[in-house]
Order: structure tokens, then C-alpha cells, then sequence
């Protein structure tokens, strides 16, 4: 595997890794810290992006309700009824659309699907892909070849 390839699975093991913290934040009453610690600990973490992961978490963890706000206005169900899931992946796709302008918003839109089909429900990827698909839409009109507002 290339040193590019690594890279990519690495950070693709640490969105993974961040999906299941989120997850974890949202049914465990744990302070995000002590989540992001014992995730940190984890025998499985020795392959993933670490400072990835730590950045994801650190960033996305305590702005939550902030992420949400925005989530309100992309999509028809209020951010609290959403599955755990699907709201852990729409609030780490939302983060890397707003933060990560390095990052294509295809990558970070098929980052979100790919984890959805694996841990979400039956259709969920579909609902995470129209959601960010709208988020990147505001959020990187060049990327559409939009003008910028």
C-alpha cells in the first residue's frame, strides 16, 4: 500500500473512530474528555490517525449544539429525534465541510455514506448524503461551480 493509501485508511479509520465516540458522548452521560481518552486508549486506535481523531473530537464534541443549530435549518427532523448514528455523522460531515476546506466535499460526503451503510440503519446513507449534500452546497458553492455569495 502507497504511503498516500496509509494516510487515506488511516484517516478514514479515525473518522470511524470519531463516529463511534460521538455515538458513545451521545448515550453515555461521560464528559466528551474522558470519551476521548479511553477511545484514545484503545488496542484499536494503533492504526488510525490519531491526531486526526483527537482533532475531530475536540473540535466537534463541545460545539455540538452549535453543529445542531445548523442542522436545523438542513433538514426536516429536529437534530434530538435523529438516530444516534446518523447524528454523530452528520454533525463529523458538517464539521469537516465547515473546517476542513483541504478536504474535497466529495470525500467528505462519501466518507459520511460509507460509514452510514455500515453502522446506520437500512437507508440512513441516504438521509446523511442529502444532508451534507445541502450543507456542502451553502457551505462550498465554488466547489459546485456555484459563485460565491
Amino acid at each position: 500500500m502507497s504511503v498516500g493509501a496509509t494516510a487515506h485508511r488511516a484517516r478514514s479509520l479515525a473518522r470511524r473512530l470519531a463516529l463511534q465516540a460521538l455515538y458513545q458522548i451521545q448515550m453515555n452521560p461521560l464528559p466528551w474528555q474522558d470519551v476521548l481518552q479511553q477511545f484514545s486508549a484503545d488496542p484499536e486506535a494503533e492504526r488510525v490517525d490519531r491526531a486526526y481523531f483527537r482533532g475531530l473530537i475536540e473540535a466537534i464534541a463541545p460545539t455540538r449544539d452549535v453543529l445542531d443549530q445548523r442542522l436545523s435549518g438542513l433538514c426536516e427532523i429536529p437534530p434530538q429525534e435523529l438516530d444516534p448514528i446518523e447524528h454523530a455523522l452528520l454533525w463529523l460531515g458538517l464539521y469537516e465541510l465547515q473546517s476542513c476546506p483541504e478536504l474535497p466535499y466529495r470525500v467528505a460526503l462519501a466518507e459520511a455514506v460509507l460509514l452510514s451503510k455500515q453502522f446506520g440503519a437500512t437507508d440512513g446513507h441516504k438521509f446523511v448524503n442529502a444532508v451534507l449534500d445541502r450543507a456542502a452546497q451553502e457551505l462550498r458553492p465554488q466547489e459546485y461551480g456555484r459563485p460565491v455569495e
